[in-house]
């Protein structure tokens, strides 16, 4: 009889700005879970785009989440100190033949778009509406890929995501599907990472992309469930790929709703939404704060 895996679950934020009240929602969904299934909340600080992450959010990330009364254990992972680890496993997916370089521009890619026979009004786009690549550089022969490569531009490793599916169907002989716990019960979801088409698993300079770092740091962790909003829950197709293609465990997922202002628009950093670290220095309580979320009421624990 398999062994039940402890319960580990983790919050992971970008420290490029300020946490506001939906990661707070997140977190606490995340240490609720934990509670229910005496299991371990972890934080991992997810800064692989090193230009944008600041040492002083990740203070304020700690701080928030200190405040909030959530505990983690440490130390934390920094997915910055790990790229040596994304690079090998980066490398796997080449000596496989599943990814190749890319050098098209974005500007280059919406002009092959415009001009080709579907154009761009009827061209596919993914499941965060991006217009789907288009595949310039995906057939090119292996001598006009060494003469770019010598040529030294500026080049992101896409994957084959053809290929790639058609691997995974070998490796499974079944549909790729994730399990979903938002419910409170497990409910079984078929999903097509196809409709991302040849997605960025990597750049030139950066050994890594979010795909590639989040698969191989809950595998590393022995994440058991992956807590985070419906916003990302598309991109569960190309980790479920990534993760049957690398022989990685996989963990259950719970996407929680998301947090949004009075237009219905959810909240973001980029969109320039007040922090609750702000509202803290407004003079509002923990408690005040918690009273802006919305109650956490549907069964957390998974049935035993």
């Amino acid at each position: 009889m398999k062994a039940k895996q402890k319960f580990i679950t983790r919050f992971a934020p970008s420290p490029n700005g300020w946490l506001h009240l939906g990661h707070a929602y997140s977190a606490l969904i995340g240490q609720a879970c934990a509670q229910a299934n005496d299991g371990e909340f972890l934080l991992r600080i997810e800064d692989i785009d090193v230009g944008r992450a600041r040492p002083h959010f990740v203070d304020g990330i700690e701080q928030d989440l200190d405040w909030l009364g959530i505990t983690w254990p440490k130390p934390v992972i920094h997915q910055s100190s790990r790229f040596e680890i994304y690079s090998k496993v980066l490398a796997q997916l080449q000596a496989m033949h599943l990814v190749y370089p890319c050098w098209a521009t974005r500007r280059e890619i919406n002009q092959a778009i415009e001009t080709s026979q579907i154009g761009s009004a009827a061209w596919p786009r993914d499941p965060d509406g991006a217009l789907v690549y288009p595949g310039l550089y995906r057939n090119i022969s292996e001598d006009q890929r060494q003469e770019l490569m010598w040529r030294g531009g500026s080049y992101a490793w896409r994957l084959d995501m053809q290929r790639a599916c058609d691997l995974a169907a070998q490796k499974t002989s079944e549909a790729i599907a994730y399990t979903e716990m938002a419910s409170g019960q497990p409910q079984r979801h078929t999903i097509d990472p196809r409709a991302y088409g040849d997605v960025i698993v990597a750049r030139k300079d950066v050994p890594t992309s979010y795909h590639i770092a989040v698969v191989v740091d809950d595998a590393a962790q022995k994440v058991t469930q992956v807590t985070r909003g419906q916003d990302l829950q598309p991109t569960t197709a190309i980790h479920r790929l990534l993760q049957i293609l690398l022989d990685l465990p996989e963990p259950d997922y719970f996407h929680h709703p998301l947090i949004r202002d009075v237009t219905g628009r959810r909240l973001s950093k980029q969109a320039g939404d007040l922090g609750f670290r702000d509202l803290r220095q407004q003079g509002m309580s923990r408690q005040d704060v918690l009273a802006l979320l919305p109650p956490i009421s549907w069964p957390l624990a998974p049935p035993v």
